[in-house]
C-alpha cells in the first residue's frame, strides 16, 4: 500500500563407547529399541576467569558448537528412550513443560518400544525419526514419524540445552499440547460434498483441518461410535487459535456418523489445483444468496489461513470503508472526491502507491485505483468507532458470533483513534481479516444483505447463524456495486476479471507487514451468484498474485 508508515500486523547403565571417534550408545531394557549418534566428547560448558586473584565463572554466549549439540542431543534422546523423562526434561530449558509431555508420552499415550534415529545434523538442529508401538489394553499398532529438535545456549548459565517445543517430541504438537491414547472422546465421521461424495484429505488436502473441526463439531451427534486412538489433545493456547484436536493413529476402527456440508466437488478440486501453484496462497468461495461455503483451500494445509487466519486485509477493506463514507454522505461514486499525493492524519504521513494523485477525479476513480489519501482524508469526519459501528452492523463481522459449523475467525475491526483509526480505513492499523471474511463482504454486497457463512446448515444441529442490524440503503448500495463492477472492468482488478463481466465486481489490495519484503496480496470479488476472496502472503500486489486465482474459480459459473 504504498510508502505510509507501516504498521505491525510464532535404564542402562552402560557407558557410551568410543569407537573411532565416533559415540555409540547401545540403550538396554525390555521393549526398548536402539540408536545411534555420532559426535565426541563434549565441549567445554564454560571457563574461569581471573579476578582479583580469584578464580570466577564465565558464562559462555557463543552458540553451541555441532559437537555440543550432538552430545546434548545424545543425552536427550538416550534419556527420552529409556523412558527417564526427568532426565531428559533437564537438558531442556523448560524441564516442567518437557517433562509433563515426555511422562504423558508413555503414561497417557501408551507409546512404548521406542527406538530413535539421529539424521544428519545442520549445525545446532539434530533431525531424527522414531518408530514405537502404542499399545492399549489388547490393541496395538506401530508408530512411525520424523522431528528434530535444536541446541540453543543458555543465556544465563551458558550451558548447551535443547530449546524445547512440544513439536520436539511429535511435529503435530503445539506447546500445551498433550498425546492422549483411549477410547475416542468423539467418533469418526463421514464428510461428505453437497452431492454426497465422500471428503477426505487424501483427496482434498486442504481439507485436513476442516475434516478434524467437523469430527470435533458433529462426532457425538452425527449417530457414530468412537473406536480407539492416539490423539493430539490440543492445550488452551492451541485451543484459542482454534485448533481442533488430532488424530494420529487408529488402533480399532470405529463406526462414523455421516455429515453433509456445502461444500462443491468441482469448485473445491479446482481451489485445490490453484492454491497448489501458489505458495501461501488461500481462497474461499461461497454462494452470495444464501451463505454456502463451496470451497476452501490452502497452499500450506496445516494451517487454515482461510477460516482462522488473522491478516491485515489491505486495501480490499476499502469496500466497508466505502459504504461508511457512502452512508455518512462524505463521498459520491460520480463526484469529484480528493485524492492527494499525501495526508496527514494523527501525526502521520500516509501515501499512495508511488506517490500518485487524482486530480479533480471522481470517488470511483480513487477506489478504482485505490487511492489511499482518498480514505484518509475523511478521517477528521469520522469518529473513533465509525469503521467498527459499519463493520458490524452492515457486514456481521468482529462480533466473534459466526457459526459456520468449524472453527473459524470473523474477523476484528477494534475501536481505534488518531493515525490508527486512519489507517483502518485502508485494511492496517488493528483491521484483521481472512479469506472468508473478505469473501463474505464481497457477498454482502452482491445480495444486498449479510448472509452469515456457514459450511454445514444450521437445520443439521439447530444452531442459530448470525445475523447483521441493518442494511446498507439502497443508494450505498447501487453506488458501492457500481465502484466494484468498474474496478472490475476497468481499475487494478481489470485484467484478473478480463471476460468475467457484466455481471461482477472486485477490489483488489496489498498489506504491508513488518519484516516482510512484500506486501499480503488481497484479492475480493463476486460474479452472478459466486463471491470469492484468496489471499497471498508476501505475494505482491493483490492484482497479480491472488486476482487469478479467485478469478479462476468465478470462472466456473455461479
Amino acid at each position: 500500500m504504498g510508502k505510509r508508515r507501516r504498521v505491525e500486523e510464532r535404564s542402562s547403565k552402560r557407558r557410551p563407547a568410543v569407537v573411532g571417534g565416533m559415540i555409540a550408545v547401545v540403550v538396554g531394557g525390555a521393549g526398548l529399541g536402539v540408536y545411534a549418534l555420532y559426535g565426541g566428547a563434549a565441549a567445554d560448558d564454560g571457563s574461569a576467569a581471573s579476578a582479583n586473584g580469584r578464580q570466577v565463572p564465565r558464562v559462555r554466549a557463543d552458540a553451541p558448537s555441532a559437537t555440543e549439540a550432538k552430545a546434548l542431543a545424545t543425552r536427550f534422546l538416550t534419556a527420552w528412550q529409556k523412558g527417564e523423562a526427568a532426565r531428559a526434561a533437564a537438558v531442556t530449558d523448560d524441564s516442567a513443560a518437557a517433562t509433563a509431555l515426555l511422562t504423558a508420552y508413555t503414561k497417557d499415550a501408551h507409546i512404548t518400544d521406542v527406538t530413535v534415529t539421529p539424521g544428519t545434523a545442520a549445525g545446532v538442529k539434530i533431525p531424527f525419526s522414531v518408530k514405537a508401538t502404542v499399545k492399549y489394553k489388547n490393541v496395538g499398532k506401530p508408530l512411525a514419524y520424523d522431528s528434530a529438535l535444536t541446541v540453543v545456549r543458555n543465556p544465563k548459565n551458558g550451558k548447551a540445552q535443547v530449546d524445547w517445543h512440544a513439536s520436539v517430541v511429535h511435529p503435530d504438537l503445539q506447546d500445551g499440547d498433550t498425546l492422549v491414547t483411549g477410547e475416542a472422546g468423539t467418533p469418526p465421521v463421514k464428510a461428505v460434498d453437497r452431492d454426497g461424495g465422500e471428503l477426505t484429505a487424501a483427496k482434498y488436502p486442504s481439507l485436513g483441518t476442516v475434516l478434524d473441526g467437523l469430527r470435533e463439531k458433529y462426532g457425538k451427534k452425527a449417530g457414530g461410535k468412537a473406536g480407539v486412538e492416539l490423539q493430539v489433545v490440543r492445550g488452551k493456547a492451541s485451543k484459542a487459535k482454534k485448533a481442533s484436536d488430532k488424530t494420529l493413529l487408529e488402533l480399532s476402527k470405529g463406526t462414523p456418523g455421516t455429515v453433509k456440508t456445502t461444500l462443491s466437488p468441482a469448485l473445491q478440486a479446482a481451489a485445490e489445483r490453484q492454491v497448489a501453484k501458489t505458495a501461501r496462497s488461500s481462497v474461499v468461495v461461497m454462494r452470495p444468496s444464501t451463505g454456502e461455503i463451496l470451497a476452501v483451500a490452502n497452499a500450506s494445509p496445516g494451517f487454515n489461513t482461510a477460516f482462522n487466519g488473522s491478516l491485515a486485509p489491505g486495501s480490499t477493506m476499502k469496500v466497508i470503508t466505502s459504504s461508511l463514507l457512502l452512508d455518512k454522505g462524505l463521498a459520491s461514486a460520480d463526484k469529484t472526491h480528493p485524492c492527494p499525493k499525501t495526508f496527514t492524519y494523527g501525526g502521520w504521513k500516509f501515501h499512495n502507491d508511488d506517490d500518485f494523485e487524482i486530480k479533480g477525479g471522481s470517488f470511483k476513480a480513487s477506489f478504482a485505483r485505490s487511492c489511499n489519501t482518498a480514505f484518509i482524508s475523511q478521517a477528521p469526519e469520522l469518529g473513533d468507532d465509525s469503521l467498527t459501528r459499519q463493520a458490524q452492523q452492515v457486514f456481521g463481522l468482529s462480533m466473534n458470533n459466526w457459526a459456520i459449523g468449524v472453527p473459524s475467525f470473523d474477523g476484528s475491526v477494534p475501536v481505534q483513534s488518531k493515525a490508527q483509526m486512519a489507517a483502518s480505513l485502508i485494511g492496517q492499523g488493528g483491521v484483521r481479516m481472512n479469506p472468508l471474511n473478505m469473501a463474505s463482504v464481497a457477498a454482502t454486497v452482491k445480495a444486498g444483505s449479510f448472509h452469515q457463512p456457514y459450511l454445514v446448515a444450521p437445520s443439521v444441529d439447530g444452531r442459530k447463524l448470525a445475523s447483521a442490524s441493518r442494511t446498507m440503503s439502497s443508494s450505498t448500495l447501487s453506488q458501492l456495486r457500481e465502484l466494484m463492477n468498474y474496478t472490475a472492468a476497468a481499475g487494478t482488478a481489470a485484467e484478473a476479471m478480463s471476460g468475467l463481466g457484466p455481471d461482477y465486481g472486485a477490489k483488489t489490495g496489498s498489506a504491508e507487514v513488518d519484516n516482510q519484503d512484500k506486501p499480503n496480496g488481497w484479492f475480493t470479488a463476486y460474479r452472478g451468484d459466486l463471491a470469492a476472496a484468496g489471499v497471498v502472503q508476501a505475494g505482491g500486489h493483490g492484482g497479480d498474485t491472488a486476482g487469478p486465482i479467485v478469478a479462476s474459480l468465478l470462472r466456473m459459473g455461479g
